[in-house]
């Protein structure tokens, strides 16, 4: 006897249909211009939908699903609905960019469903589910040292759930803001849960949660940033923005699961913090005055190396600033974009969606640039194609994760590329660290010890060009102390020690051979540009900072 399997012809029947509705709207997206888009593997951002309601968006048949700063991402279903028009209108008007794609009902309608996280979180948390950025400004006059951060939520003690929750949402937020904090940290302990501020580079212990508050306060967390509140066991990434004094600050939210429960890391990505002019960075005169030389170049390749967390974005943005007029044309590859530069074309890698920093620079390639931001070169391909942009006529900015300038070279050759190439593409190569300032307010002086004076003569003693040295005193240094204006760390504030590596005829032949850091640091001294470990012993004998501090940050032992 035949047996049939109902529902398996259901499902099949089912997958013809949807393919059916697909192939549909691909066929449409090409007779209205529109790119066609399945909505299914996208993740939905819970702060786009929200720009539009359920009524409306259903009415409308339209949903919302990603949004960077101004940049809206749209999904309809047909250009002809008069009320769609009049949604994107509307949100063009209030000063967003929508990029529109065709999407399926079935698309339209895994978007909608995200309506029901919003409406139950509405109504979990009595309608108090967003941070209120008047209350964060008002913190923000209160915050001035990381103390002001656990008195206000010490004050918090004894008030209802909801509204406590709230509130230490926007007192974190404040106090990182106020602060200038980079990250907030919050990590489950086997008693109770510690928040950390990450300020010039190093985290300090700002508060102690109660684990049930805790508790409440990741599900805002997750909530707000779009993340799935059932999952505890995987990772997950997420944003949110919040508008402060005219900046859009953007947190980009990371959720591991630990030990005692899930940690949480938020990146506070403040326009303010990033945006630095290229001479306050704090590079060395000369140095600084051989790079404006390099990036006026019309092609070629300058490679900032360097450990993640030390400043390579912020000297590239610095750069391209410099540099921007309105006849030149700049394209970024960022992961992710961390400050929107007028002018400038910037794109971010999107891995899950096949958009790498190779496919990048490929499409930006043919957009006819002038200019080209790599945000890392991480492999093969991305390095060989990064070269011939700079061997084609564009002037092609990236970052290497070596360390030091010399390390670049022999890194490329790694990387597969010809060493023939090299010289004659790579214009500059630098590096850079990141060094807290001594606090004004409570720095002391001290003499000089015998091991310091013979780092600090052993270090000097490789400067071929003793200009470099004039008026500089090497009898004392500056140490730590601490105070309230610091937070009791001593410093306040940080600075870039660089050093540079030109491609020139004199360099080639030892790049050719395949030669090693210490071999090419070699060739380079002729140069007479400073080394990191030279430009940080001057700023010491200057005062900008503490012998403690540079060796924290390079090593002082290293033979020269």
């Amino acid at each position: 006897m035949v047996t049939f399997d109902d529902s398996k012809d259901e499902k099949r029947l089912e997958e013809l249909r949807k393919n059916e509705e697909e192939d549909v709207v691909r066929i449409l997206s090409g007779r209205y211009g529109y790119p066609y888009l399945d909505l299914g593997p996208v993740h939905v951002n819970s702060d786009a939908l929200r720009l539009v309601n359920e009524t409306e968006a259903r009415a409308a048949a339209i949903a919302i699903f990603d949004m960077v700063g101004k940049k809206l991402d749209i999904a309809i279903q047909s250009p002809n609905n008069d009320k769609t028009a009049g949604i994107i209108d509307r949100l063009s008007g209030e000063g967003y960019i929508p990029s529109v794609f065709l999407v399926s009902k079935r698309s339209l309608e895994k978007a909608w469903e995200r309506y029901k996280d919003l409406s139950y979180s509405a109504e979990s948390v009595a309608g108090t589910f967003d941070i209120s950025s008047d209350q964060v400004v008002l913190l923000m006059d209160k915050i001035s040292h990381i103390k002001d951060v656990a008195t206000l939520m010490n004050d918090l003690l004894g008030v209802k759930q909801a509204y406590r929750i709230s509130k230490i949402m926007e007192i974190m937020t404040a106090g990182a803001l106020a602060l200038g904090a980079s990250d907030i940290h919050i990590e489950p302990e086997e008693r109770d849960v510690r928040m950390r501020l990450r300020i010039d580079g190093v985290l300090l212990d700002t508060f102690r949660f109660d684990t049930p508050t805790y508790a409440l306060l990741l599900s805002r967390i997750k909530l707000l940033s779009g993340l799935k509140l059932n999952v505890k066991d995987e990772a997950q990434d997420g944003r949110f923005e919040i508008k402060v004094k005219g900046s859009e600050i953007e947190i980009r939210t990371s959720v591991l699961p630990g030990a005692y429960g899930e940690s949480v890391v938020m990146r506070v990505l403040n326009p303010k913090a990033i945006s630095v002019p290229l001479e306050e960075l704090g590079i060395e005169p000369r140095t600084l005055d051989i790079l404006m030389d390099e990036i006026r170049r019309p092609n070629g390749m300058l490679l900032i190396t360097g450990p993640t967390g030390s400043g390579k974005t912020t000297t590239l943005y610095a750069f391209m600033k410099k540099i921007y007029t309105p006849d030149v044309k700049i394209i970024t590859i960022e992961d992710p974009v961390e400050y929107h530069l007028a002018g400038i074309v910037q794109t971010q890698v999107e891995e899950q969606k096949g958009y790498t920093f190779l496919a990048g620079l490929r499409a930006a390639m043919r957009q006819d640039p002038d200019v080209i931001m790599v945000g890392e070169i991480r492999d093969d391909e991305t390095a060989g194609t990064a070269i011939q942009a700079a061997l084609t006529g564009h002037l092609v900015f990236s970052t290497l994760h070596t360390n030091s300038a010399a390390g670049a070279f022999p890194r490329l050759v790694d990387l597969k590329v010809n060493p023939k190439t090299i010289p004659s593409a790579l214009n500059v190569a630098m590096a850079q660290r990141l060094l807290r300032k001594l606090c004004q307010y409570c720095k002391k002086e001290k003499a000089v010890d015998a091991k310091e004076k013979k780092i600090i003569d052993d270090t000097l003693a490789g400067i071929t060009d003793k200009t470099y040295l004039a008026g500089v005193q090497t009898e004392k240094v500056w140490v730590a102390v601490g105070c309230d204006k610091c937070n009791g760390t001593g410093y306040k504030g940080r600075t870039a020690i660089v050093e540079a590596i030109l491609s020139t005829k004199a360099m080639e032949k030892v790049i050719m051979e395949n030669a090693s850091d210490r071999d090419i640091k070699e060739a380079a001294k002729s140069q007479n540009i400073l080394d990191m470990r030279q430009d940080g012993v001057l700023k010491i004998l200057r005062g900008v900072s503490s012998l403690e501090e540079l060796g924290s940050v390079i090593d002082l032992e290293e033979r020269l």
